[in-house]
């Protein structure tokens, strides 16, 4: 056996020790620099071809060559069993205990608002009332000329929002979806109408240039004050106890007539006075009205034969009084904490 051979046989042993006894992957890629790398030891051999009888090199490239060939399938063999070995330790430690009490999931809250526009729903829809909403993005026409607003009322300043052209705006009131069901001529019409409405209010406790109403609206024959009175003192005792007393005043909307803005009795302290009513033992809850005449006639009704009656209570109204919360930027800033009161 020449001294070459010797060289790539003794190359070849102790490449194959060497692997046997690596404990780890990255030991094993040491080695594999070590014996095959561009400096390894059996990359040296080929090297040094160049010393080597012409007729000679021949034998010592598949001398070489062999060799490479056995180390590597040592190393495949032994990488696969490594890998094996941390696979096994792997699944060992983290095995999962099936018998261990599973995590409670987080459960979302639901909003105050939310919870204030399913009781509404649900007393109104107790009464025989049908929930119908419209479009946010409305027709001038609809939000304020058929509800008796023409161009340069008056009471368009107070509601004057945000216009997309000459014609179309977010609407200011969920109104205009009475508007439409009149124009449908289906009668006679009970329904609610609740939704987003867009103002150009400042933000502060009481006030957001995004808030949300529900509207009312009946029409049939034969329609009074009375039946007005009457719907909105059960809505109120159903909503804020049966103790609840209800007040009318007279006021103005364009859209009724005659309108009145209604009290409830505060619910804190049955009517004495307190923090909560600032002394005087009622709170505002909403306005209402009769539907004005010339609306009827805009919307293809006919005032001799029909008539009805329309209210309208802001949503985050009724949220901040039943849950007696001081500041309506709350119910906005999606804080958990705060949320959570309402699971």
């Amino acid at each position: 056996m020449s001294e070459i051979e010797q060289k790539v046989k003794e190359i070849e042993r102790l490449a194959s020790e060497q692997i046997g006894r690596a404990d780890g992957l990255e030991k094993l890629n040491e080695l594999r620099v070590s014996f095959l790398g561009k400096k390894g030891s059996l990359t040296q051999v080929l090297k040094a071809m160049k010393d080597v009888a012409p007729e000679d090199r021949p034998k010592v490239g598949k001398w070489v060559n062999d060799a490479r060939a056995a180390i590597e399938a040592r190393m495949e063999e032994s990488k696969a069993a490594l890998e094996e070995q941390l696979m096994a330790a792997r699944l060992k430690a983290e095995a999962i205990d099936v018998t261990l009490p599973a995590r409670k999931p987080s459960a979302g809250h639901r909003h105050p608002n939310s919870i204030a526009l399913d009781e509404v729903e649900r007393i109104f829809i107790g009464m025989g009332y049908e929930v119908i909403e419209g479009p946010e993005i409305e027709y001038d026409e609809y939000n304020f000329t058929k509800l008796n607003i023409p161009a340069n009322h008056p009471a368009k300043d107070e509601q004057d929002t945000f216009y997309i052209n000459n014609e179309i705006l977010l609407r200011t009131q969920t109104s205009p979806v009475q508007a439409r069901i009149m124009e449908q001529g289906k009668l006679p019409i009970r329904m609610i109408s609740p939704g987003r409405v867009f103002r150009s209010d400042e933000v502060d406790a009481t006030h957001s240039p995004s808030f949300h109403q529900v509207e009312g609206l009946v029409i049939d024959k034969g329609i009074t004050f009375a039946d007005l009175k009457g719907t909105l003192d059960v809505f109120a005792k159903e909503l804020f106890g049966p103790e609840t007393k209800t007040k009318f005043r007279p006021h103005h909307f364009p859209f009724t007539e005659p309108s009145a803005e209604m009290d409830v009795s505060c619910f804190k302290c049955g009517g004495k006075g307190c923090r909560f009513c600032k002394g005087s033992g009622w709170i505002e809850i909403l306005g209402c009205g009769m539907v004005h005449p010339h609306v009827l006639e805009m919307c293809g009704l006919d005032p001799q034969e029909y008539g009805g009656f329309a209210f309208g209570v802001g949503l985050e109204r009724i949220a901040l009084l039943k849950y007696e919360i001081d500041d309506m930027r709350l119910l906005y800033e999606n804080d958990v904490r705060f949320l959570r009161q309402f699971s």
